[in-house]
């Protein structure tokens, strides 16, 4: 199983019991899994099942999914929802009793969302059934044309993932085979400095300077770092091949890789490991920035 992008563009089509229909579903980046849904008037009753198989086939990104529906034939008639109706009007003569305010008009009162609606007059509830298995169908169909979309797009997605892995590894084993980490250039460097010290402050007590110097050294130690680094790509390169939604463990480890380049550097003390952690830092910004595309 591979790893799956968040973005995707898919289209379906049908037709079915005098109606034709497109379904249209987009899907970009999101934290979570966000549904918007449009369905024309007199569909509203698609939009529980739809969520369902949106949900069924995603499992993270904004999805905004759209249903254009047209009738070869005069199927639908406009009517009264007689009850929104009556409760519209008890609020108005309600408010009328608090405000002073122009009574409503009638194209006013009509043009209230839901008193107002698309009925079917010539579909029975057999062929209505059917309509809507024959759309849900169709929604199907764009949803697994998109997720085919979002799988080619994540395998590009994962080749980068990959190189910018095994770059982070080559620096990784740079920084252990720097000569800085050498204890003869950490006794080396030492000894300049104490001797630099003594000569600028001769009071201070040279046994003092040692054991300062000894845990300057321990703290500037990268060892920890170094395996750290080391677990962590062992962890972004199983779940790679892992596949799947796999995106947000991907990016706790994008942080931890930050994480521990930032203390390499916070502890180097040589020009050369520090370039080495620099150039790590600018390949860990890059992976996270890809890891964000992924679901």
């Amino acid at each position: 199983m591979s790893v799956h992008s968040m973005t995707g563009f898919a289209r379906a089509d049908g037709m079915a019991a005098g109606f034709r229909w497109t379904w249209e579903v987009r899907s970009v980046n999101g934290k979570g899994l966000d549904l918007r849904l449009r369905l024309p008037s007199g569909f509203e009753r698609l939009d529980q099942p739809a969520r369902e198989h949106c949900a069924g086939c995603l499992s993270r990104g904004n999805i905004q999914s759209t249903l254009k529906i047209t009738s070869d034939k005069a199927t639908n008639r406009i009517r009264i929802n007689k009850d929104a109706l009556d409760d519209v009007l008890s609020m108005m003569r309600e408010v009328g009793e608090k405000i002073d305010a122009q009574p409503p008009t009638i194209d006013g009162i009509l043009a209230i969302r839901g008193v107002l609606e698309t009925v079917d007059s010539e579909i029975d509830e057999a062929t209505r059934g059917l309509l809507d298995r024959e759309i849900l169908q169709s929604l199907d169909n764009a949803l697994t044309e998109l997720v085919a979309m979002r799988a080619q797009e994540g395998r590009a997605i994962g080749s980068v993932l990959h190189a910018r892995l095994s770059e982070i590894s080559d620096k990784v084993e740079a920084a252990e085979a720097s000569p800085a980490r050498a204890p003869e250039a950490i006794r080396r460097r030492l000894a300049e400095q104490i001797a630099a010290l003594l000569d600028a402050a001769p009071a201070l007590d040279p046994d003092r300077l040692h054991q300062e110097a000894v845990l300057l050294a321990t703290k500037a130690d990268i060892r920890e770092e170094l395996d750290r680094l080391k677990a962590h790509l062992v962890a972004a390169t199983e779940l790679l091949k892992s596949g799947g939604p796999v995106g947000r463990r991907l990016d706790f480890l994008a942080q931890e890789f930050s994480r521990e380049t930032n203390t390499l550097c916070a502890k180097s003390n040589d020009r050369a490991l520090t370039a080495i952690g620099l150039d790590l830092k600018a390949i860990v910004d890059q992976l996270r920035e890809q890891i964000q595309n992924l679901e």
